[in-house]
């Protein structure tokens, strides 16, 4: 059975520009930032900038290494902090992806920084993908995408005249992926957020816009006539 291993921890000089808005606001400009990395208990991918590119008045309420961070008539706290593990980060900062907004030169980045480590492919395939919930069929699909992505199950992304859409129930779930954009949930009477797919992803995943996949550590998936083993990752 595959499971998931985070890769190593890196810290590295990024060669792209980044920015930091509140509102409306840039409280820090930087072509000296430093990549943090990491998948692990302390979080993902960052970008550390040095305190000497942030504006002064932007960090407030310092305690223990955090900051609240101000601009404007916006007040967030604890949305910035420093991080001692690492002696390259020393006199850097980072900020939460959740209450600011991040830029990568001029276009925004969601959810948390994009790993040059870090690949995404698609591919079409010939493939039969047979999906199974309690024992039922709700997908048959000889004309999968496959989707590789780094560290992750290979994902079957399948047309939805392939699939028993009379089974599914749109969600009111909603996620964001930095590698492939804003994804859709569909429920199972068995299974919540059983499948997902991303009506309009990123430009560089066109492959994969409106079709449905489904999470292969939670459903039965045969693959030509074999069943596949339920991987162990994040989403188990």
């Amino acid at each position: 059975m595959d499971e998931f291993r985070p890769p190593p921890t890196v810290v590295e000089p990024t060669p792209r520009r980044i920015r930091v808005r509140l509102g409306r606001e840039v409280i820090a400009d930087s072509t000296r930032a430093l990549l943090l990395d990491e998948i692990s208990e302390h979080g993902f991918p960052t970008y550390f900038l040095p305190r000497e590119d942030v504006r002064p008045e932007a960090l407030t309420d310092e305690a223990e290494g955090r900051w609240s961070v101000t601009a404007g008539d916006r007040h967030v706290r604890g949305a910035a902090w420093a991080d001692d593990r690492f002696d390259e980060l020393k006199g850097h900062v980072t900020f939460s992806w959740e209450t600011v907004d991040w830029y990568e030169e001029d276009e925004q980045v969601f959810v948390h920084a994009r790993s040059p480590r870090h690949r995404v492919d698609t591919m079409h395939s010939s493939r039969r993908v047979q999906v199974l919930i309690d024992g039922q069929e709700v997908a048959n699909s000889t004309r999968p995408v496959l989707l590789f992505e780094t560290s992750l199950p290979t994902r079957y992304y399948l047309p939805f005249a392939d699939v028993r859409t009379d089974l599914l129930t749109a969600s009111e779930t909603v996620s964001r992926c930095p590698y492939k954009g804003v994804a859709r949930y569909w429920s199972h009477p068995a299974l919540p957020d059983a499948a997902w797919s991303y009506p309009d992803p990123i430009a560089e995943l066109p492959k994969i816009r409106d079709l449905l996949c489904f999470y292969d550590e939670r459903v039965d998936v045969i693959v030509d006539g074999e069943p596949q083993p339920r991987p162990i990752s994040p989403f188990s």
